[in-house]
Order: structure tokens, then sequence, then C-alpha cells
């Protein structure tokens, strides 16, 4: 298990989270990615003044179904509270890194140099695409999964694993692979999320034209992120790698307590 030490993160040196770079990716994030998914919650605002009941439900299912097939039949209980439907992620503002996320870059400031990057979703051809399924698989098949209280002693360590690790080490390995077969490093975002049980997991992200796609040490298959059981709680900045990004409209200062050790589907 780890901890995403939220409260915590800010007081580790170099690589906590710098206030302003932080806030600026928020905000352009949050600009970038919100601004039609909040003339759409105006607009759907507007309707519910004037339409009837029956009238209303039967628009709203509509919209459900208006996203990709496979995340149609999603339960709206997770992230937006219901508002799944876009097959891309919206950020909410800054947050604070998790804390192994923090001690990572203090021991691997390369990963995390700090850099401005173009806002521009990745163009991912199928043969792309295809990628995320290979590297998912490969990985997932290569490495036991263990807790870094079993392997480290300690609640929360992340490291690029050799033949076990946590669910973050998963992500971080597909991510380094992905980067090897020419993915912009801006396009694999490294993302916390609750499970079905509650517990806090960490995925990667791949965030491209079409759609926001997660690849999970729990899940073979790849699947775009609203196709997922997860709650959404925050992610990597694609502005800024040390800057993280709300996925709720609020995220409270507290531990979310991992769970990477579970069984894969």
């Amino acid at each position: 298990m780890f901890a995403t030490w939220f409260a915590i993160a800010p007081r580790f040196g170099s690589c906590a989270l710098e206030r302003h770079n932080g806030l600026a990716a928020g905000l352009l994030e949050a600009g970038a990615e919100g601004g039609l998914q909040s003339g759409f919650r105006l607009r759907y605002s507007e309707l519910v003044k004037k339409m009837r009941v029956g009238v209303i439900c039967a628009f709203a299912a509509s919209l459900l179904f208006a996203g990709l097939n496979s995340a149609s039949a999603e339960p709206l209980t997770s992230s937006y509270h219901g508002q799944r439907v876009s097959a891309f992620m919206r950020s909410f503002g800054e947050a604070q890194p998790p804390y192994g996320f923090v001690r990572f870059c203090e021991s691997q400031p390369d990963y995390c140099r700090s850099h401005w990057r173009g806002g521009a979703r990745f163009e991912a051809t199928p043969a792309r695409l295809s990628q995320l399924d290979q590297v998912n698989r490969s990985v997932n098949e290569a490495v036991e999964p263990i807790t870094d209280y079993e392997a480290y002693g300690v609640e929360e360590f992340w490291t690029l694993p050799t033949t076990a690790g946590d669910c973050e080490d998963y992500a971080l390995l597909k991510r380094e692979r992905l980067i090897a077969l020419g993915w912009p490093e801006s396009a694999l975002l490294l993302t916390v999320v609750r499970d079905e049980q509650g517990d806090g997991h960490a995925v990667l992200t791949a965030r491209t034209a079409h759609g926001d796609f997660v690849l999970d040490n729990k899940i073979s298959d790849v699947r775009i992120w609203n196709a997922t059981p997860y709650q959404f709680v925050m992610r990597q900045s694609y502005v800024n790698p040390k800057a993280w990004v709300s996925l709720e409209e609020s995220v409270l200062n507290r531990p979310v307590t991992m769970a990477g050790s579970a069984a894969r589907r």
C-alpha cells in the first residue's frame, strides 16, 4: 500500500509542487478542457427550467448514449457527479501531488524536470493505439504485484519496477516504454483514482485526440476513462510535469490509502 499525503507533499524540497507553476498549470488545463463542458452545463440548466420531467429524462438518456459505445453502459456514479459522457477528462484546477511522486522526483529529477509543454492532444494513429494495449499487457504479465510495505517496509515508494511492484510502479514502467516507442511525455500522465472498494489506486492515462485511455495493472484491456469503474481524483498535468490537477471539483486535504496488489481481470 501507499498513501498520497496531499497535506505533506509541499514540504519536500525542489520536487514538491511549485505553487505558481502548479496554479498556472491547473488554470490552463481547466480552461482548455472545461470550456465545452461548462457551456453544456449552462445550456442544460436552461433546458431544465423549460422542459417537462419526461422530456428531460429522454434528453438525458440520449446524452448518455452519445459517447463511445464502450462507455455508454457505465453507471454515472463517479467523477464530476455523473458527468462522464465525454471521452475527455476535465480538470478543475491545482491539486497537491502524491507524497510518493514528490519523493520520486527528488530521486529522479530528470523525470520531473520542469518545463512547459504544448497543450495539443496527441493524434494517435491506430498503430499507436495498438501500442497502448501491447504495453499494458506486457507490463502486467512481466511484473508481479506486491505492496510497497511488503517490498520496502514503507506505505508509499514510487520506483521503476524490474520483477515486482505496486500499482504506481506499473504506471511508471508503462510510461517509460511508451516514451521509448515515440509517445510524447505530455500525453502520458500518472493518475490517482479510487477503485470499486473506495481504495486509492494509480493508473496511467494516455491523453489523445480520440479520448483519454487508461492503462491499469488490474485490468488487461485498455479502456476509455469513462468506461472504468473508478472515481478519478487527480492527474499529472500535461503542462508542467511537477504539477498535478484535480479531476474532482474539490479534493480534500487528506491521505488516500492505495491498494495496489489486486487480482487482474
